[in-house]
């Protein structure tokens, strides 16, 4: 069993009383009296123990006691009574899980349980208020871990829940920072091909989609953020290597992406600024035009 001392210079016999910390942390999470503080302690130590996942996934009654963190607060949820103590320990709750859905041992496992369903009614819930806020954005943080891995297995269970719309509404009316994380989602499944082919399957789901990027290009004309615009214009990119896609988007890409509303914003986006390019040569590409320059549709 390998100790801390490896993470950083510190004496051995120090970094094996941490470890001896996080198995007491790890077992005092089965009692309910104890269970808070080890949640608030291990949370705070998941970056530096770099195989807490695999000791939470393998003790005994660990996850249960986590998806009882989350089940407890489903009432809260509707009507929505949410305090910012009840939001606080349970999104502690679900940086455990995040810890165990993004490492390589434990992430097969925890789709195979598909504990990403029980985050789910928490990324229905439409209350703006902070608690919520900072719930919805920590539900997404572990949906986001998973994507992260490039996984195909990742992306082959996600499509078969509702995460896409999910996402698709987050985008649409959540804080800056929870619609980044959606499209974020959203990109990753759309650069996968399984993900790409999904979304263009029928109209009405690449139409959703294409809808909701035109609602957040118009949004961010407003209220620029570069972080999410880059996000946006990947997704379109990505849907453009579509062919169906792409000559939809021809009529339905918003004119902000073709004209200078976003110049300033990129000015020093080197990248996005290309995938901006990039996006606009693929739907003139294939277009024939008559001699007064208007696109003729293809023959």
């Amino acid at each position: 069993m390998h100790s801390l001392a490896t993470a950083a210079p510190v004496p051995a016999a120090l970094a094996q009383v941490d470890r001896e910390k996080i198995y007491q942390w790890i077992n005092e999470l089965s009692s309910p009296d104890t269970r808070e503080n080890a949640l608030l302690e291990l949370s705070k130590k998941r970056e530096s123990v770099p195989d807490l996942a695999p000791m939470l996934w393998h003790s005994f009654g660990t996850i249960a006691a986590l998806l009882q963190e989350i089940v407890n607060i489903y009432p809260s949820i509707n009507p929505p009574t949410l305090t910012a103590h009840q939001s606080n320990r349970v999104c502690n709750a679900l940086a455990l899980l995040q810890c165990v859905a993004s490492h390589p041992e434990t992430r097969s496992a925890f789709l195979a349980a598909h504990i990403p369903l029980f985050l789910y009614p928490f990324l229905h819930t439409v209350s703006k208020t902070r608690p919520f806020e900072y719930l919805r954005l920590t539900s997404l943080g572990v949906i986001g871990a998973l994507v992260k891995t490039d996984e195909q297995e990742v992306i082959n269970f996600l499509l078969t829940t509702e995460i896409i719309p999910l996402c698709l509404r987050i985008m649409e009316s959540g804080s800056e920072l929870s619609k980044t994380v959606a499209t974020f989602i959203l990109q990753k499944i759309l650069l996968d091909d399984t993900g790409l082919a999904y979304i263009c399957q029928t109209y009405e789901r690449f139409s959703h989609v294409a809808m909701i990027l035109g609602k957040m290009v118009l949004q961010l004309s407003k209220e620029p953020s570069a972080r999410l615009l880059k996000h946006v214009v990947r997704c379109y990119l990505r849907l453009s290597d579509n062919p169906r896609a792409r000559e939809a988007l021809r009529q339905c890409l918003p004119d902000q992406l073709k004209d200078t509303t976003f110049a300033q914003v990129l000015k020093d986006d080197t990248t996005t600024k290309r995938w901006l390019a990039q996006l606009v040569k693929n739907l003139q590409e294939g277009q024939v035009t008559d001699p007064r320059g208007i696109p003729l549709p293809p023959q």
